[in-house]
């Protein structure tokens, strides 16, 4: 007896691990798992008929996560025979038939290079009543050719390629999410058309290193002329991008930026370290000065440009004076947010089997010491904004207070998380929507406006969220060559046949 009513279809649900691109790949699984007949649980269910981890192997204690995850699971599904648990991801990819070994009642993994796979899996399982394991080496097919069921109305990511090229020793993702295979750059645009024509007014380009795009195709300067094409694009509000390298990171980038209305003025690029030595024994290659100098420059084309960075502590083999140089460089860069982390190993990483890992006790300190001076300078950067009137696209989730204070949030266009009171428009004001208002109170992580908002427009993706659709998009093909006799072209039905 399964554990959806006889003639009802079958429930799922997808829990993500990790970073914007399992984030996006999860859209993607909910997307293929619709179109296969699945509908996804209503947060009140207890128990789907399938539950799937989409998990992340960055972190150390990641596998710990998992496997506890799992076990709580195991009672909830002996009590109801026909539920199924899937676990894909970096991990996945990782581990393989280790999950199985050690989650007996697991029955399906499946690989970062075969999301497409998951239907037939879950089917091939249930026929078989057995654990099915596929992974895969390299990349089944590109993610972009699969269905996707997108997660908001208003903002949605746009893979602009996957893999990655570079050998960063504290890294994993090398390994588990292949070389880096760019798509094409009317691909890209293709799939942000629509989701432009579904109401969406913010795109996220996303690729492991964005700056080294067109590195397939041979176009070093790819990067910048995607984004100029993202201008040109109707309707589409604004333009963001995650994660640029510094290594690649060229002018012409700077110039897009500065010179593309819809482009944001935000920049998240990833420092790591403030030390030379410690970023040679990273691989990452670049050093501090090239660093400051892209930052400079993105500074004088751009004055009121936010950037945000990652920083790792506690490296082996960090010094004290490693660490300061690392506190010299966040308080030259001026960061508007940082997100930083403690050195933790990931197995299978060349870090991991360093020499001189550091004592937990002096990461911690270390850490503490970094977080204080960077709200420091966040609080100090967010107060230059007070009285300043910021647009702000409305967002779902992004205020835990909300409900509380009667406050909405959103995004500014520099990415600055803003906290805004709705005055006279309370309950007029859908997310989606795009509101103008004043910053009356900076914290080191967000800004309060608590006056009336100066001006709100309405819009497609506010009509969206209203109408709780949330935009689908069907793959978009990469125009490979295929096997076989080319099917019949349809007959044009106005306007141009092709682009």
């Amino acid at each position: 007896m399964t554990t959806a009513a006889v003639g009802s279809p079958r429930t799922y649900q997808v829990r993500t691990y990790g970073c914007q691109m399992n984030v996006h790949d999860s859209e993607r699984i909910s997307g293929l798992l619709e179109d296969a007949g699945y509908v996804r649980a209503a947060e009140s269910v207890e128990q789907p008929d399938v539950v799937v981890f989409n998990t992340c192997a960055v972190r150390e204690n990641a596998d710990n996560r998992l496997y506890g995850n799992l076990g709580h699971l195991r009672p909830v599904k002996t009590k109801h025979p026909g539920m199924q648990i899937a676990v894909g991801g970096c991990l996945a990819q990782k581990d393989r038939g280790e999950i199985v070994r050690k989650a007996p009642w697991v029955d399906v993994v499946f690989g970062t290079h075969n999301i497409g796979s998951l239907p037939a899996l879950l089917d091939r399982a249930r026929h078989n009543a057995a654990a099915e394991v596929e992974i895969l080496e390299s990349l089944e097919v590109f993610p972009s050719t699969l269905p996707t069921r997108r997660e908001s109305t208003y903002a949605g990511w746009v893979s602009i390629s996957v893999g990655c090229n570079n050998t960063c020793t504290f890294c994993i993702v090398p390994s588990l999410r292949g070389k880096e295979k760019d798509r094409r750059p009317g691909d890209v645009l293709s799939e942000v058309r629509a989701l432009v024509a579904e109401g969406v007014l913010e795109v996220t380009l996303l690729g492991q290193n964005v700056n080294s795009y067109g590195v397939e195709f041979g176009d070093r300067y790819a990067f910048g002329k995607l984004l100029r094409a993202c201008g040109d694009v109707d309707g589409l509000e604004r333009v963001r991008f995650t994660s640029p390298h510094p290594k690649d990171f060229t002018d012409d980038v700077i110039a897009a930026m500065a010179e593309t209305p819809n482009v944001c003025h935000s920049l998240h690029m990833p420092l790591q370290s403030g030390s030379d030595d410690v970023l040679r024994a990273m691989r990452r290659s670049y050093r501090s000065e090239k660093y400051l100098g892209i930052i400079a420059k993105v500074r004088a084309a751009m004055p009121d440009a936010a950037i945000t960075t990652d920083i790792i502590v506690g490296f082996p083999g960090e010094t004290e004076a490693d660490f300061q140089q690392t506190l010299d460089v966040v308080r030259e860069a001026r960061f508007s947010s940082a997100f930083t982390f403690q050195y933790s190993k990931r197995p299978g990483t060349p870090a991991a089997t360093m020499a001189d890992q550091l004592p937990k006790q002096v990461v911690q300190e270390r850490y503490e010491r970094l977080i204080a001076c960077v709200e420091e300078i966040t609080w100090a950067e967010n107060k230059k904004l007070v009285g300043e009137t910021v647009e702000v696209l409305v967002a779902v989730g992004e205020g835990r207070k909300d409900e509380r204070t009667g406050r909405m949030s959103g995004r500014a266009r520099d990415g600055r998380l803003v906290h805004f009171a709705t005055g006279d428009l309370a309950g007029r004001i859908r997310p989606g929507d795009i509101v103008h208002t004043t910053v009356t109170y900076a914290a080191p992580h967000h800004l309060n406006a608590d006056g009336a908002p100066v001006a709100h427009r309405r819009t497609r993706a506010g009509d969206a969220a209203e109408a709780g659709r949330a935009p689908r998009t069907p793959g978009v093909l990469l125009g490979l060559p295929t096997v076989g006799a080319p099917a019949e072209s349809p007959a044009p039905t106005g306007g141009c046949a092709a682009h």
